[in-house]
């Protein structure tokens, strides 16, 4: 069967792989404290129908307890090291299976393999919070080895953490017109690109969530970041297929065999 993997808006995104349905940073609000939903709908019940989650790190729009929620009991949670102590609302999820995991674990959710590598971005929850859990990447392998990235900046060592891919799920932006440090904008990460050499990619986290009243400040940053990424990676990693993905739409990637 194909690995299809389906974009549902900022970082969440649908890995099927081996039968297995494998649901990243899933984000179902249409509004999150002062961020509202500002291009596709919101992702329709199904999405929320997974396997195995991943959970790569504290902040709320990647850690979002009410989407959590959703989820059926017993679904399978993988969530950074910590994450229950600094993030209270987690212990209330008591019908999922919550495992913390560092970089280095290997988990085996049904017919896929999900190893958490490092990111090089601040894991706490935030506005407060000692630094106590790190920010994840995951490789889930099965008949594809898919990179879902995270938050993350370039980091030293990358291509060694991360290993051999063949598809990655890169942040490309973000939900301001500002990226601080440790992320990803479309520059860096078509450097990614060349550093991890995946056959495939697939940019997200933009274009989804902006700032109530920010709609007319430099709104290209809500906007290019995956047009952008495109042009960057053709200059820099032109062997790499590029798809970028409306909100809710799938793509079956090339893999090795």
């Amino acid at each position: 069967m194909p690995v299809e993997i389906t974009w549902w808006g900022h970082a969440t995104c649908t890995v099927e792989d081996t039968g297995t349905r494998v649901l990243t940073d899933p984000l179902f609000t249409r509004r999150l404290a002062h961020l509202r939903r500002r291009r596709g709908a919101p992702p329709p019940p199904s999405a929320a129908r997974a396997d195995v989650v991943l959970v790569s790190h504290l902040h709320a729009d990647h850690l979002h307890v009410p989407s959590l929620a959703r989820l059926a009991p017993g679904t399978q949670v993988l969530v950074p090291r910590g994450a229950r102590r600094s993030v209270p609302g987690l212990r209330r999820l008591d019908a999922l299976r919550i495992t913390e995991v560092e970089p280095g674990d290997v988990v085996k959710a049904g017919g896929v393999s999900v190893r958490a590598v490092p990111a090089e971005h601040d894991g706490r929850r935030l506005p407060v919070g000692p630094h106590r859990s790190p920010a994840l990447g995951y490789v889930v392998t099965g008949e594809a080895r898919t990179y879902f990235a995270g938050d993350t900046g370039l980091f030293d060592g990358m291509a060694e953490a991360v290993g051999a891919v063949d598809v990655a799920l890169l942040p490309v932006g973000g939900w301001g017109p500002y990226l601080g440090p440790h992320h990803l904008d479309p520059a860096r990460a078509a450097e990614a690109l060349v550093r991890i050499g995946p056959r495939s990619a697939v940019p997200v986290h933009y274009g989804t969530y902006w700032p109530i009243g920010m709609d007319a400040v430099r709104p290209h940053e809500f906007h290019a970041p995956g047009d952008e990424f495109v042009r960057q990676a053709a200059l820099a990693a032109p062997e790499v297929a590029v798809h970028r993905l409306g909100h809710g739409e799938s793509v079956r990637p090339e893999v090795a065999r």
